[in-house]
């Protein structure tokens, strides 16, 4: 027993344990995702809406599991720093991986509605970081990502999907009245994908999913922070590399297999929506659980994150599309961010 005991505790086992838990994690969101729709379509739930919601958070069910298991097990660190790592992950590698496949397009929606609507959350998270309410009642400059944050991020979240499913709803009934066949969009494919399942098979894996994602976000956060501790780390750079690349994943297979199919809009329709989804879905729920602190190496992060947004955003504008070259700038971009997050745990870049 002692032996037993002794090998749970040695740094290969919790690595072990961080594989399983993102297999769990990816493994786990497909299928509850699969028997969830199942149910919504046999209570007749527009496919749509099917789409819109539970389909589209299943990519960040992997992040909602880590930063809610991170925000209860007092690991808060990885909680902002998975999402802002993903995000930064989403449109650097995600992105930029794909357009080394073929140029991306960007549809019309995405560039005027959704992409600066995912700008604006994360400066809004910088900001609702930074100010909240004190424990003496006052509001001013707190550090935190407190339960109001969080219900205020949650709101906009609802909000931001109902924008959504009404947005493809009308564009539906216009090419419904003139005749003409509506464009495929990000929502189309996810109707294809809703599964018919018999009802038992369809609860079984919803509740053998819930099952694996709980334990997969367990199982990384507690396997990220002893790695984190055993080589000496910040718990906010296994959070930016280690957790934001291996709940990536989801979104980088999705995009990927768009871009190869020529569904080359929805690669990136794909990523801004699961960025919005990662901060206001993922952050509004952990907040709104337990409060989590902030720190002035998160508000640099956002930054950054802000800056790769907007310069991503001016390649879309420019030329209506991401290219090869564009994208290889992207990669390049992402892997000097690896190098500086590394560089500035070593102290090279001290904060304060």
């Amino acid at each position: 027993m002692a032996t037993l005991l002794a090998l749970t505790d040695t740094l290969v086992f919790k690595i072990i344990l961080l594989i399983i838990g993102f297999v769990l994690l990816i493994k786990g969101a497909d299928i509850f995702v699969e028997g969830a729709s199942s149910i919504a379509k046999k209570l007749k739930v527009p496919p749509l809406i099917i789409g819109m919601t539970i389909v589209a958070m299943g990519t960040s069910l992997p992040e909602a599991a880590v930063s809610v298991s991170a925000s209860m097990n007092n690991a808060n660190a990885l909680a902002v720093s998975n999402v802002v790592g993903s995000n930064i992950f989403n449109l650097m590698m995600v992105l930029g991986i794909c357009a080394l496949f073929n140029n991306l397009s960007v549809g019309k929606d995405v560039l005027k509605r959704d992409y600066p609507f995912s700008i604006f959350c994360a400066i809004l998270m910088i900001f609702l970081g930074l100010f909240g309410f004190k424990e003496d009642g006052s509001y001013g400059i707190n550090w935190e990502i407190g339960r109001e944050a969080g219900i205020i991020y949650l709101v906009l979240f609802v909000g931001f999907i109902i924008v959504l499913i009404v947005s493809a709803m009308k564009a539906r009934k216009r090419a419904l009245e003139t005749g003409e066949k509506a464009e495929r969009s990000l929502a189309d494919e996810m109707e294809d994908e809703v599964a018919d399942l018999p009802v038992w098979k369809a609860i079984l894996f919803i509740v053998l999913g819930a099952v694996m994602i709980k334990f997969g976000g367990d199982w990384v956060v507690d396997g990220a922070t002893a790695v984190a501790s055993a080589i000496g780390v910040s718990d906010t750079i296994i959070g930016l590399t280690i957790c934001a690349v291996g709940t990536s994943l989801p979104e980088l297979v999705t995009s990927i297999v768009a871009a190869r199919k020529n569904q080359l809009d929805m690669a990136i329709g794909n990523v801004v929506g699961s960025n919005v989804f990662n901060i206001l879905f993922v952050l509004g729920l952990a907040a709104t659980i337990s409060p989590i602190p902030f720190s002035i190496e998160n508000v640099i992060d956002i930054c950054i994150l802000l800056a790769f947004s907007i310069l991503i955003y001016i390649f879309c504008i420019t030329g209506k599309h991401i290219n090869r070259i564009e994208g290889g700038v992207m990669v390049a971009l992402y892997a000097a961010f690896m190098v500086y997050v590394c560089l500035r745990e070593t102290g090279m870049f001290a904060i304060g």
